[in-house]
């Protein structure tokens, strides 16, 4: 599964085709989208899944209004390699994030042959200084899991525009309560990665300028997107092993960069019992 913040479509416009491209090489199952803009002159999804077999969907092509700057900032979207379901689409706009567009999609995917699991692509506050927010948005994340989970082990993929070391972060691997609440799911990048995992690094041209703007330091490296996994406490007759995770789009190709953020691809190997 892959998860990538497309940065809507701000700079090169072949980035797009770029991104298309990687993914029809990597031809993953499971996708969470962030910042995609569609509109009536520009569907990205589209685009973006051209020649890849998956179903996509867009958060604009399930609710019944469009939050502001949506045409700018683009908005979540998922896609699976077999027909999805959609069950909620949950608006994360609390108090203090009300400037973002970004909902979060959850989705029912049946697999071949293991059941059907709930995926959910999600986006949170983007400020650094707010991470309060971004905690009334884990729980919701969490609640929104709870309504619509399935036997086989949820999985939740995004940018969460939050370090490990963030309450946010902790709450979800288990690390720390919120309000009184606890939960655990697996941090795939945790659980098998080999590098630190910064997803949003000035090391990436196309993410300088906008570090500069909203951090104003010369040296930021933060792994900020995540994919998680629902636990065997959630999930006693199921399991997700992590079998590997790594960056994607860490590279230029021919030149140009596909986003300002990086993308984590993770290989699970899921099923009952």
């Amino acid at each position: 599964m892959l998860t990538i913040n497309v940065q809507n479509v701000q700079g090169d416009p072949r980035r797009t085709e770029h991104i298309n491209r990687e993914l029809r090489r990597l031809d993953p199952d499971l996708v969470a989208f962030q910042e995609v803009v569609q509109t009536p002159e520009r569907r990205q999804l589209d685009e973006l899944l051209a020649d890849t077999g998956l179903h996509g969907t867009h958060q604009s092509d399930v609710m019944s209004y469009e939050p502001p700057w949506i045409d700018r900032y683009g908005g979540s979207a998922v896609a699976t390699r077999w027909p999805h379901a959609v069950r909620e689409v949950l608006d994360m706009r609390l108090a203090g994030a009300a400037d973002v567009p970004w909902c979060t999609l959850a989705v029912a995917v049946p697999t071949p042959s293991e059941g059907e699991l709930l995926f959910i692509g999600t986006t949170a506050a983007w400020r650094l200084d707010a991470e309060q927010v971004r905690e009334q948005q884990a729980i919701a994340l969490t609640d929104l899991d709870a309504r619509h989970r399935r036997a086989l082990p949820t999985i939740i993929a995004g940018d969460f525009n939050a370090a490990p070391e963030a309450a946010s972060i902790r709450y979800l691997s288990g690390l720390q309560s919120l309000g009184g609440r606890s939960v655990h799911y697996h941090d795939a990048w945790a659980v098998a990665g080999t590098s630190p995992g910064h997803t949003w690094t000035v090391d990436n041209p196309n993410a300088r300028d906008v570090i500069d703007l909203a951090v104003r330091q010369p040296h930021h490296r933060r792994r900020i997107d995540y994919v998680f996994i629902g636990s065997w406490h959630q999930h006693p007759d199921a399991h997700c092993r992590v079998r590997s995770v790594e960056l994607a789009f860490d590279e230029p190709t021919e030149g140009i960069w596909a986003s300002d953020h990086y993308g984590v691809v993770a290989d699970l190997e899921i099923g009952a019992g």
